[in-house]
């Protein structure tokens, strides 16, 4: 092999640029929820608690979550299941080879098990709808959300619903026109405590 030439490179072509050896990487994704300081730090006080930018977004993680169980309850659990289903309903029966029966009708099968398919996928959105309700509840009303403003100046990047033109108005309405008051010195308020105070002006707007 020859010898490279004096004040050269074995190869010349090699780029150290940092355009080509500098590896970038996709931003951090924000938090979920973020570490809030319970009313009374220290020893002998709570730890921070994890708790949710604003009740807009605190909704917002509820129906992202019971849509994704449905997503999955409808497409993972109930269209497999379903099909087994129409497949066993419209089989023809074993016996029916032992007595010289007509030959199968494939087309009429096919009609059959598309009838027993939809009828099975429409019992079982119901279910998968409750499920669903049944998961969620329970976690995002024993869920904290931060008083108003509170993670505003926070050195986290906290994930925030917000109120854009894609928002529901549902959730603009929480944030907006139902704010909830903790009560003095509280960082952080249940999703409980949310959904009672709405259930409340509720029942008195109606009465």
């Amino acid at each position: 092999m020859a010898a490279p030439a004096s004040g050269g490179s074995a190869d010349d072509s090699e780029d150290y640029s940092p355009a080509v050896t500098v590896v970038r990487f996709d931003p951090p994704l924000p938090l979920l929820r973020a570490p809030v300081p319970s009313p009374a730090p220290g020893p002998d006080g709570e730890a921070p608690v994890l708790a949710f930018r604003d009740a807009a977004s605190w909704r917002a993680a509820w129906e992202a979550a019971e849509s994704s169980l449905l997503s999955q309850c409808e497409a993972a659990g109930a269209r497999s299941g379903c099909s087994i289903t129409a497949s066993r309903k419209c089989k023809p029966p074993w016996w029916k080879g032992l007595f010289g029966a007509a030959p199968t009708d494939y087309e009429e099968r096919e009609r059959c098990e598309e009838r027993e398919m939809a009828a099975c996928l429409n019992a079982a959105k119901e279910a998968c709808i409750k499920f669903a309700k049944e998961k969620c509840t329970a976690p995002f009303r024993d869920a904290r959300i931060a008083s108003r403003g509170l993670l505003d100046n926070t050195d986290f990047i906290v994930w925030g619903a917000g109120c854009k033109k894609t928002s529901s108005t549902s959730l603009c309405v929480t944030n907006e026109q139902c704010p909830f008051n903790p009560g003095p010195g509280s960082t952080t308020y249940k999703g409980s405590d949310l959904l009672d105070s709405l259930a409340s002006k509720e029942n008195n707007n109606s009465g």
